[in-house]
């Protein structure tokens, strides 16, 4: 039985794989990231995203799992962070200055000490590649996804109080340090899952850009949470889609349509303030 000519792009097995990924992926990065964007920590994703690529060069090089090795020492790195805020006598911001170009650095030191063919198979992992997602992979992302996504369900409420007022949640009891651990490794986490579909270099703009999108839709948390979850694997989806029709990366493209449905966000919210202005005024 063929498919139809519109769902060609379900039949070939990488495809399935691909979009499988790009919605558990889509659905879970900005469910981490409406905490970072709250606790003004964007940029941290892109850290981690280098941290990440030392883990990938680790990978090659000891001739294991990519990703696996991506998760270990992201998360290492993630918690190296929190210990240096937390405390060291160095800022937040040169913490994650430190995290960008030592995962930078260990990246490209250990992809030299690796194969010439690792070098190929690098760009798959900064920039993601829908052919390059195995079964192992898919195992370990749909493993990991759902580890994050009941982490973040059950954690929202202390999560959420952390991120609003520290000082607040200390006070009320709440483990903050050890809470801000954990929201640094579920960061981490999300990177190295996101990578095979997004890419390493822009894997966080879909944790952060949902967030923004659903912030211009909603006042409330609740609201924020579930439409940055929609935007972010819907745009996931299409990107993929969408890629496979023109035979480009779909980590750009999917980067694209967020900040696409970003700016559609910003009209409509501008048009809904102007409305309620109008109905003031009268």
């Amino acid at each position: 039985m063929t498919m139809p000519v519109f769902l060609e792009f379900l039949e070939p097995a990488f495809m399935q794989r691909a979009l499988l990924a790009a919605f558990v992926v889509g659905l879970c990065a900005p469910l981490v990231g409406i905490f970072l964007v709250q606790r003004r920590l964007s940029l941290m994703g892109d850290g981690l995203g280098h941290v990440a690529l030392t883990g990938v060069a680790l990978g090659f090089l000891l001739q294991t799992n990519p990703v696996l090795t991506a998760v270990i020492v992201a998360s290492i790195g993630a918690i190296a962070v929190e210990l240096i805020r937390a405390y060291g006598k160095t800022s937040g911001d040169v913490a994650l200055a430190i995290l960008f170009y030592g995962g930078i650095a260990g990246g490209v030191l250990l992809i030299g000490l690796s194969s010439k063919k690792s070098n190929a198979n690098l760009l798959s992992y900064l920039f993601g590649s829908l052919t390059t997602v195995s079964k192992v992979d898919i195992g370990i992302i749909l493993a990991l996804a759902i580890v994050i996504f009941f982490a973040t369900l059950a954690l929202r409420k202390p999560l959420f109080a952390l991120c609003h007022d520290s000082e607040f949640a200390q006070v009320s009891g709440i483990p903050v340090k050890w809470l801000s651990m954990v929201l640094a490794v579920m960061t981490s986490v999300t990177v190295t899952i996101a990578m095979r579909v997004v890419g390493l270099l822009l894997v966080s703009a879909l944790m952060i850009i949902p967030v923004a999108t659903a912030q211009q839709l909603s006042k409330s948390f609740r609201g924020t949470r579930i439409i940055a979850a929609f935007v972010g694997s819907i745009t996931a989806i299409s990107g993929v889609i969408t890629s496979f029709y023109l035979d480009l990366a779909p980590g750009a493209l999917i980067v694209m349509l967020v900040i696409l449905g970003f700016i559609v966000s910003i009209i409509i919210s501008s048009l809904r303030r102007r409305r309620r202005l109008s109905e003031s005024v009268r």
